[in-house]
């Protein structure tokens, strides 16, 4: 194979399109950059994949997978911050968009200060500083 592999795009199931887009763009402040019945496309920023949600139903039958499922889904998201004030303002933006905070931000014994909130369709997302 010639082409390296790399993530252009994130793509998550969600519950709802229209929930899931509030969350993303009116809470978190992402762009977006389509936004169609049943899907959407966020634009994340120079150097980051983009964000596609798409209807969780839409999204099993695509991959030809069942849709039934829940509970830790092996992978979360991590958004690496330059400070621990910036951590937290994060974590208050998911929180008031409709987000839940499963771990409250609090220094690390490496060093570092970090937190997990859960989007409304339960994607964990950690916010944490470098060090």
């Amino acid at each position: 194979m010639n082409t390296k592999l790399q993530v252009t795009t994130i793509m998550l199931g969600v519950k709802d399109v229209a929930r899931a887009k509030k969350f993303y763009a009116e809470g978190l402040g992402c762009e977006i950059d389509q936004d169609h019945p049943g899907f959407v496309k966020c634009d994340l920023g120079e150097g980051s994949p983009s964000l596609a949600l798409y209807a969780w139903e839409a999204a099993a039958q695509d991959a030809g997978v069942p849709a039934e499922g829940s509970g830790f889904r092996g992978s979360s998201f991590h958004f690496v911050t330059g400070s621990r004030d910036e951590v937290d303002e994060v974590m208050r933006a998911a929180a008031a968009a409709g987000g839940t905070v499963v771990k409250e931000a609090a220094a690390a014994g490496w060093g570092g200060y970090f937190g997990y909130f859960s989007d409304p369709d339960g994607y964990l997302w950690k916010v944490t500083t470098a060090a």
